[in-house]
């Protein structure tokens, strides 16, 4: 049976995409720096592999967000439940995503939350209306795609 789970989304930026999608979910921006200053006592990563981020030490190339409600590991501030880790690649991202995030809102405040979406950085790509329903189709400071219901 699985313990947890984390969904891990390749990012040219790993912090402003945590830090996007912290807000657009409700979700916490993970505390590392207490492993981070763990490892590096131990001499097992240099200082360069680090940066600030929200006043404290993070992975320069990794940064995970997690749901508020789920529990975390108090040595190292790693979440135990639901989580997004955001890790650096070098290259844009190309072509369609083969996964999404489907965001669900109350009856009649899709509109609502698609402004608030934008607001912190999405884009609308276009308006979807079929027979199942209706919904939004965006994406995110990176250009992945997300759809908001």
């Amino acid at each position: 049976m699985t313990l947890h789970w984390k969904l891990v989304v390749d990012a040219r930026d790993p912090h402003a995409q945590a830090d996007f999608w912290a807000a657009v979910l409700g979700y916490l921006v993970e505390d590392n720096s207490a492993l981070i200053d763990q490892v590096l006592a131990a001499g097992a990563a240099p200082e360069e592999a680090t940066v600030e981020s929200h006043g404290r030490r993070a992975w320069r190339d990794l940064i995970a967000v997690r749901h508020p409600d789920d529990p975390c590991d108090s040595r190292t501030g790693t979440g135990l439940g639901r989580r997004i880790l955001f890790q650096r690649v070098p290259e844009e991202k190309t072509g369609k995503n083969r996964l999404h995030i489907d965001l669900h809102t109350a009856p009649g405040e899709r509109e609502a939350e698609t402004a608030r979406l934008v607001v912190l950085g999405a884009a609308v790509l276009e308006h979807r209306s079929e027979p199942g329903g209706e919904w939004t189709v965006m994406t995110d400071p990176e250009g992945n795609e997300f759809c908001v219901h």
